[in-house]
């Protein structure tokens, strides 16, 4: 009885924790179908193991009864031995069948989970900037990883014990039947008044179990977000308070979590003494039943351990249906992304643009707002020509719409008014890798992977060979500070570059932009937030950058620009004037404001 009561606590601890299933919410596993269907075979030897494993499984206690009636009890040695070579034959059915069941299902799961992964992180990829710029990457991360995991596990595991289980089911009941219809009969009337006072009182305990989660959850976001802010909370000496919110949090997390251990407790009793009472009753019709000369004692036994495998079975089921939600969940946060269409996309019919690059650029009347219902526009009546190997800089105040004229060349988003012509020909009518190979593009803030320093230079050109890498950080100054690391190019530099000073971040984009060697090349702020020693650096590898290229750049200080070859002044997604550096300070405009005070500063601190 020990075990037994032990088995009713267990069950009554996944009846607790399983969610109440609805149906529909399932549906989104079928779109698992198709990634499981890519590999037929492995998915029908699983299935075929599987029903060799379940039915020699069921074989067993058939052939035990026979063993306790012909042997046991009429004291028969030699049935005792042929039954139990029996039972070894089949017990090595099972055991070859279960294990290849899990090589098998295992196998395919990994597969799955490789493929699915494979989809959605190269479909992201593709979305447009619009798509990220209104979901947060953290969340897109949850579901590429967690999510994933999530299902790993469904079709490593639940789909095949489900299937098992309810092969177990039918089997046992079946069993039973042609053991005893009268007794299983009974057992069919006696399961529900056993389980439905347990899920009765458990539905009642699902809200204490989302209330601990929740406060877990409280108080795994709040150290999150703390430890990840250590400098703020010690500059402004917030260390005691934040510690007395955690430990608030942390004292609603335990009574909300003893609270329902409690309720959990009733539960685990409830299940044990209802549990007991019915194998007790069970055992007490089976040895009337044995008395009276309907069964056998082989029979009874055999009933018995057959009805403890339905038992367990319908146990499973239970606990893999609400597994079954959770996946559901997971894969429609998942197949959302696959559903999820690009609003920038190659045309259907793609011109080739120019062999060999001309690298110009034309902007004709463009107008453009991030927010596409109500049109609230960043650019209005854009329009300037930049010749093949033109130097045009951008001037003017934040969110005068600078950074999204280079955003509009790249086509990371899609202007709603006129058009722009690289090489001659409409963006929108090129494909938009070919178009985004003729520019380099070299941010205020870049972009640096935790790799080493070649495999950062080497993200503008990926087959480039070491010469190549080397030529390219000489000629951006990173080779000087480079050799002097103990790896060299092979230095790690941590997230983000987090090793590097922003001078040497700067530098090694820049390399990475004279790699891909494009015609275009785009400047956005490049040298707005270094010291002075690490300006001229950076302007000294961006003047070999731009020698024979188009070039437009983003500029704050007026000194980087004094030798542009064009000038664009904007102001609320406007052009309000345009010239060379000397033309429009001599015009005295807005431009000029600007530069008598810049120079002046720059004079004083100099």
């Amino acid at each position: 009885m020990t075990d037994q009561a032990a088995s009713n606590e267990n069950e009554a601890e996944k009846i607790l924790e399983t969610p109440n299933v609805n149906p529909r919410k399932l549906q989104p596993l079928a779109k698992l179908a198709p990634f499981m269907l890519r590999y037929p075979v492995r998915l029908v030897l699983t299935i075929v193991f599987l029903l060799v494993s379940a039915l020699s499984s069921l074989a067993i206690p058939a052939v035990m009864g026979g063993a306790i009636d012909e042997g046991f009890l009429q004291q028969n040695l030699d049935n005792v031995t042929r039954y139990g070579w029996l039972i070894l034959g089949i017990a090595a059915i099972m055991g070859l069948a279960s294990g290849a069941r899990f090589y098998f299902i295992a196998s395919l799961g990994e597969k799955v989970l490789a493929d699915l992964r494979e989809a959605v992180f190269g479909h992201l990829l593709r979305l447009d900037t619009h798509y990220f710029d209104t979901n947060r990457v953290g969340e897109l991360t949850s579901r590429l990883n967690g999510d994933v995991g999530v299902i790993r596990f469904a079709v490593a595991s639940s789909f095949s014990l489900a299937l098992r289980s309810l092969v177990t089911i039918i089997g046992a009941l079946v069993m039973m039947m042609l053991t005893s219809p009268v007794m299983t009969i009974a057992v069919v009337v006696l399961v529900p008044c056993i389980l439905f006072p347990l899920i009765a009182y458990s539905r009642r305990l699902r809200g204490m179990s989302r209330k601990t989660q929740d406060a877990l959850a409280d108080l795994s976001a709040m150290s999150t977000e703390m430890l990840g802010a250590t400098r703020t909370v010690k500059a402004f000496t917030q260390e005691g308070v934040q510690s007395d919110i955690y430990n608030r949090h942390s004292r609603e997390s335990y009574r909300a979590e003893v609270q329902r251990l409690g309720a959990r407790a009733v539960l685990v009793g409830m299940a044990i003494f209802l549990g007991t009472a019915a194998i007790v009753g069970l055992v007490w019709w089976g040895a009337r039943a044995v008395f009276e000369g309907s069964v056998s004692a082989g029979e009874l036994a055999q009933f018995m351990v057959y009805a403890l495998m339905a038992s367990g079975a319908l146990t499973n089921i239970s606990d893999v249906l609400g597994t079954l939600q959770q996946v559901a969940g997971a894969t429609e946060r998942l197949t959302e992304i696959l559903d999820t269409e690009a609003t920038i996309d190659d045309p259907a019919v793609p011109v080739v643009l120019p062999t060999p690059p001309l690298g110009t650029v034309s902007f004709d009347h463009v107008a453009f707002g991030y927010d596409k219902v109500g049109f609230e526009r960043v650019l209005s009546d854009i329009s300037f020509d930049v010749a093949k190997g033109e130097t045009v800089a951008l001037v003017g105040p934040s969110g005068s719409g600078k950074s999204t004229m280079l955003s509009l060349l790249q086509r990371f988003y899609d202007v709603q008014g006129g058009s722009i012509r690289v090489d001659g020909v409409d963006i929108r009518d090129v494909r938009l890798m070919e178009l985004r190979q003729r520019f380099a593009y070299v941010e205020q803030e870049p972009t640096i992977f935790a790799g080493t320093i070649a495999d950062n230079i080497r993200f503008g050109k990926p087959d480039a060979s070491d010469v190549e890498v080397e030529a390219a950080a000489r000629a951006a100054l990173v080779h000087d500070f480079v050799v002097e690391m103990p790896l060299g190019y092979g230095t790690m530099v941590g997230e983000r570059g987090i090793t590097l000073s922003g001078g040497q971040k700067q530098r090694l984009a820049i390399a990475r932009a004279i790699l891909k060697n494009a015609p275009i090349l785009l400047l956005d702020e490049a040298t707005s937030a270094l010291d002075a020693q690490s300006e001229q650096l950076v302007q000294k590898a961006l003047e070999h950058l731009m020698t024979g290229r188009t070039t437009l750049v983003i500029a704050h200080r007026l000194a980087t620009i004094r030798d542009a070859d064009k000038i664009l002044v904007l102001d609320a997604g406007h052009i309000i004037d345009q010239g060379t550096h000397d033309e429009l300070v001599a015009k005295g405009g807005r431009y000029a404001e600007l530069a008598r005070l810049q120079f002046r500063l720059d004079d004083i601190h100099a």
